[in-house]
This record gives C-alpha cells, structure tokens and sequence, in this order.
C-alpha cells in the first residue's frame, strides 16, 4: 500500500509562525509595533486552537503586515535558519521518500517553497496559500478562491486530490487535527517539538515531540538510534536554568527531584547533580540505563568515578561555581551522547572522533580484556560490513570502541555485539 506524508509548515517543519515573523521584519520601524505583534499573535493562535475560524484569521493577519516582496526575501533567509532541529537531522528522510511528501499549510508558497524545497521536497507538492501584489510590490491581499485560505481548507484540498494509500497527518495545529477528525488521514500525529496545543494533543493519535518520535513509532531509517524525548534527564541540587536551556534544546525529558531517589535514577539516561546530591557507588550498579553524569562541581568520592566507570557511566564534572560550567557541562554531555566524544571526563579515556557522514556509529564499551576488537572487527567481516573507521581507547577499567560503518546492514548484528562476551554497553548512535 502507498503511504503520504502531510506535513503542516508553521511550527511544524520550521520553529517559528512565519507570518508572525513577517509581522516582526515589515513592521519593525512602526511605533505601534508591539501592539500589532500582539494582535497577529492572538489572531494565529485563535485559529490553530480552533477559537477562530481560519479564514478570518488569516484575512485579518494579512491586514496588519505592510510587507512587501523585500520584507519576504527577508523572511525566507530567516525561516532557513529556522527549520525544526529533529527535520533538520532527518533531511535523508525526504529525499528517500520525495514523492510521498506533501506540504499541505495555511501560510503562503512565497516562503514555503524557497525554504522546503532545499529538503528534496517537490514544488507541486507543496501546497499552500498565495499572496496578491500590487506594481510596487506590495502585498495587498491573497487569493481568496484557494480552498486552504479558508476554514476546513485542508480538508477540502485532501477531498481533492483524492489520495490511495495510508495518509500520516503531521501538524501542530486544529486544522491539522480536522483532517483526522474528517476521515482524510488514517494517523494523526500531534507535533509538540516546537509548540503544545492541548487542545490538539488531546485528540491527536500520538504525540511526537520530535520527528524522531515518528520515524521511530514507524519503524523509518532516522537520523539518530533512539528519540531524544524518550531519553530521561534527571536533575537534582542547584543547576541553573541555563544548563537546562541546553538540553530542553536538544529534546531530552527533564525530570527536576529535590534527592537521587533509585526509582528516578533507574529509569534516566542522563543525571546532573551538584557536589552536594551525587549517586553512590550502590546506585550507580543498578542505574541501567544511565549513560552520562554531568556533576556541577567535583566528584566527592573516587570509588563513585570508578564504579561508574566499571559500569559504562562516563562523568563530566568541573570546580563548584565555576561560571563556565552552565555551558561546560551540558555541552560535554550532548557531545557525548551525540557523537560518544569523552573529551574532558574525569572517568572514562579520552576520544574525540570526526563525524563521519553517509555512516552509522556504534560504540561498544567493554571490560580491559585482550581479544574484544578483534571479536567485534569478525562481525562485520563474517557480514561483509565495511569499516569505514574505528577508534579505540583504553584505561584500567574498560575498552571504549567506536566503529563507523557503511549503512545497509542487517539488523541482528546488534544483538551479536551485544552479546560478545566482556561487553559492558553497546549503542547504536546514529
């Protein structure tokens, strides 16, 4: 069975409500401005919170810009620099799938098309409203005849075209929902990477918080192993919001807690703490899925840094109120857990590797036992797997590995590295 991708463009594919911005740019000499922001705001969240209907939404928007093509050029370079991170990521995605995605928006294709477009998306698949100029220029209104300028639009142009196939509907807003809510798409997914509309999460089919959420709800290549919003970051003592600004950027589930109480523990990929509320070394043999400790201040206790080593837990730490920590530590962990780069741990041996493209990572930690690498490096080669590189560092405690591949692999040579014996952690990175 053919399957389509409808994807909305505004706080979906790109962060931001582009005609919000345009406001922003056009206006930014004007007085009143703040007071015509607030009112293009209300307006664009009325309607994608099903208060207004679209149409009158969208007319009484337009009145209020005075933009102009320049204003739009404007717009375009900023709304590139825009695009939601996890779509970002996942760019191979459109390009494998090209002719079953379809850009379906109330905004306009004078900004969609130069932003989307780079993304291997096709123009006639991109579906959207268009503005009227006049002979300076100047956007004076839009056609009113297209059916997504009007309320229930997209529900009208899906009718349209009249699709054979499953239809996946991805989009933050209540007309969004109405396409699920009309019989037109099979699954809803509510888009939250950027903005939660309740009113939308609680009708939708499933949440994704990222785009990797729905490729890996779908069983689709992606970009990185795992959805970040599944991966707990547990925080506990004084940790500035700064340092959590960093993660919440990169999509991780944070979980605030006054003490490190086992059952949180157990269940968070990430831990940051203070010199005064670290793990002990009993904690830490149980913490299955702990992968990174970012402590702000040292470690107390050397027994805690090398059982946490022992069991694949690499920490980053640094001096108690030092001003660079905010930053320090948070990239330290996201470099790690990114890339699987140890630079600057206090616990594990260092490694920077390059990024390699057109590859898939996989790191292996195992016990400081001879014979590990040469049991990995049979895998590959019993499957006629190319290596594209491999890096490998040892202290007293363990082996870390980590091997670059060409893609295109059977699966089940996860499971084998798993099971080599001595082996502590394995985890596919991307």
């Amino acid at each position: 069975m053919s399957q389509y991708y409808i994807i909305d463009f505004d706080s979906t594919f790109t962060q931001v409500e582009a005609l919000d911005e345009l406001a922003r740019i056009s206006l930014k000499d004007r007085l009143d401005k703040e007071k015509i922001f607030r009112q293009i705001e209300s307006l664009t969240n009325a309607a994608m919170e099903g208060r207004m209907s679209f149409a009158e939404s969208l007319d009484a928007r337009v009145r209020l810009l005075h933009a102009d093509q320049m204003h739009l050029r404007q717009l375009v370079k900023f709304l590139k620099k825009k695009v939601s991170a996890s779509f970002l990521r996942n760019k191979d995605f459109f390009a494998a799938n090209a002719d079953k995605i379809l850009i379906v928006s109330g905004g306009f294709k004078d900004f969609i098309i130069p932003v989307v477009t780079e993304y291997h998306i096709k123009k006639e698949n991109i579906y959207a409203n268009t503005f009227d100029f006049d002979e300076e220029g100047n956007i004076i209104g839009y056609d009113a005849t297209n059916p997504l300028s009007q309320e229930g639009g997209k529900v009208t142009l899906l009718k349209e075209l009249n699709l054979k196939g499953e239809i996946f509907g991805i989009g933050d807003g209540h007309s969004d929902f109405q396409l699920k809510e009309s019989g037109m798409v099979d699954t809803f997914f509510a888009f939250t990477e950027n903005v939660e509309r309740k009113g939308v999460v609680a009708k939708a089919d499933f949440v994704t918080p990222s785009f990797d959420e729905f490729l890996y709800l779908n069983k689709m290549p992606r970009a990185i192993s795992y959805p970040k919003n599944r991966i707990k970051c547990l925080v506990v003592g004084d940790i500035g919001d700064e340092a959590l600004t960093w993660m919440r950027k990169e999509g991780y589930n944070i979980r605030i807690r006054r003490t490190i109480e086992e059952k949180y523990l157990e269940e968070a990929g990430i831990l940051f703490c203070d010199e005064a509320e670290q793990p002990t070394a009993q904690q830490l043999e149980t913490a299955g899925r702990l992968k990174v400790i970012g402590c702000f201040g040292k470690i107390n206790n050397r027994r805690v840094a090398d059982t946490a080593c022992a069991n694949g837990i690499i920490i980053f730490d640094d001096p108690k109120h030092n001003p660079r920590n905010l930053e320090f530590i948070p990239k330290r962990v996201i470099d790690f857990m990114n890339e699987g780069k140890t630079h600057m741990s206090c616990n594990f041996p260092e490694l920077q590797p390059p990024r390699v493209n057109n590859a898939h990572r996989l790191i292996h930690i195992h016990k400081n036992v001879p014979g590990v690498l040469v049991q990995i490096n049979n895998i590959f080669a019993q499957h006629n797997i190319n290596i594209v590189g491999e890096f490998l560092v040892t202290n007293e405690h363990i082996g870390y590995v980590i091997t670059d591949v060409n893609k295109g692999y059977d699966q089940h040579i996860l499971t084998e590295l798993k099971k080599i014996e001595h082996t502590i952690r394995f985890r596919l990175l991307y």
